[in-house]
């Protein structure tokens, strides 16, 4: 298969609206892929806190609206990064967009680690609560964002419940770039997983980004790395590695935690 990461420059000089456009532009030349990723809260900004409840939309406003046409025009399966979600019931959210090849939205996951600690995402977002896996023709995707990465827990509880390939779309600092690729390959050795991690480039909201898109094989094998500026990062890939393996070193059997504890007699 063919999975297609777009590492989008992200600037506050931008707006939006144009952003958008280009961004749907970008899936659109991606023709022949069978999965396309694009980054965290592109459409607005990860530091751009300032905008984020102006800016917050539906699952059905305008960055679904395009890249539901864009999925469509090139049938393939489109991770849409994540938006900055108007729950009109609750808080705002950090909700990734996964739309099939037909354009329809297929699955959503509200991030559940939320990034800054007292500031930023920590206190003007709500967390996710759900972990969500999405299967495809092509394999069964386990969805996270960003932070996320830093919580192995979740990535043991994609796992579970089935996930082959982990997409993991970004707004990670150029300061933290080393963890970003040591976590991405940390992951995908764990779970004898692919893990596609889509970072954006740029600087927005003063924080420059780390770029550094990166595609991990199931033993922790970098197929494709992306540098600092925009680009699209494309890379041919097998499902079929991630069974054999897991069959091949069948680490994944030999879990203790989470097995109860023998009862004493």
């Amino acid at each position: 298969m063919r999975a297609s990461l777009i590492q989008l420059a992200v600037s506050d000089a931008e707006p939006p609206a144009e952003r958008r456009a280009r961004a749907a532009a970008l899936v659109r030349a991606q023709e022949g892929a069978d999965l396309v990723v694009l980054p965290e809260l592109w459409a607005l900004g990860g530091f751009a806190y300032e905008l984020w409840s102006q800016g917050a939309e539906a699952l059905d406003g305008p960055t679904a609206e395009a890249m539901s046409a864009a999925a469509k025009a090139i049938g393939a399966w489109v991770h849409a990064g994540s938006i900055v979600e108007r729950d009109p019931d609750g808080p705002i959210y950090n909700t990734s967009l996964l739309f099939a090849p037909d354009g329809e939205l297929a699955h959503t996951y509200r991030k559940i680690h939320r990034f800054g600690f007292d500031s930023g995402e920590a206190v003007a977002m709500g967390a996710g609560q759900e972990i969500v896996t999405a299967a495809t023709d092509f394999a069964t995707l386990g969805l996270a964002t960003c932070y996320d990465l830093r919580f192995p827990e979740l990535f043991r509880a994609l796992l579970d419940g089935g996930a082959e390939l982990l997409v993991v779309p970004a707004a990670w600092p150029a300061r933290r770039r080393e963890h970003w690729t040591l976590l991405a390959r940390a992951r995908a050795v764990e779970e004898q997983a692919y893990v596609l991690a889509c970072n954006t480039a740029g600087t927005h909201g003063g924080v420059e980004q780390a770029g550094a898109s990166i595609v991990v094989d199931p033993w922790g094998r970098v197929l494709g790395e992306a540098g600092a500026e925009e680009q699209v990062l494309t890379v041919e890939l097998d499902p079929a590695e991630v069974a054999k393996a897991r069959a091949e070193f069948p680490v994944h059997r030999d879990r203790l935690l989470g097995i109860p504890a023998p009862v004493q007699r």
